[in-house]
């Protein structure tokens, strides 16, 4: 399976269980993620740690997820950069645009502390 859902109450996590997440995949993750918006989910968390590598098609699926979420009030944080991962969302400057945490544990904490943007 390439993506692991699991659910913490009302907030959803997809773990992106590939090492190159890329065009052949992003459809379906982008679909995944629909999906999940539209059933109601309004907090979501993308858990990254076993990517090694993502394109830009991928990180265009989660900028589209993030967008349909925060415009129906609710919010998309992310999980677990590996180093080439980090370095895309800094060449991109998406790292202005998503939050970010070290684990899946401080990612759902943040939802009990933050409001949705």
């Amino acid at each position: 399976m390439d993506f692991i859902k699991e659910n913490y109450g009302d907030i959803v996590i997809q773990t992106v269980n590939l090492t190159r997440a890329t065009l052949k995949e992003a459809e379906d993750f982008k679909k995944v993620l629909v999906s999940d918006i539209e059933i109601g989910t309004r907090k979501l968390v993308v858990d990254l740690s076993e990517c090694e590598f993502i394109d830009s098609t991928f990180l265009g699926a989660l900028v589209v997820s993030l967008k349909k979420i925060t415009a129906l009030g609710g919010d998309l944080r992310l999980v677990g950069f590996q180093p080439a991962v980090h370095s895309m969302f800094e060449l991109t400057r998406m790292y202005r645009v998503f939050e970010a945490y070290p684990t899946k544990l401080e990612a759902v904490e943040s939802f009990k502390f933050k409001s949705s943007r």
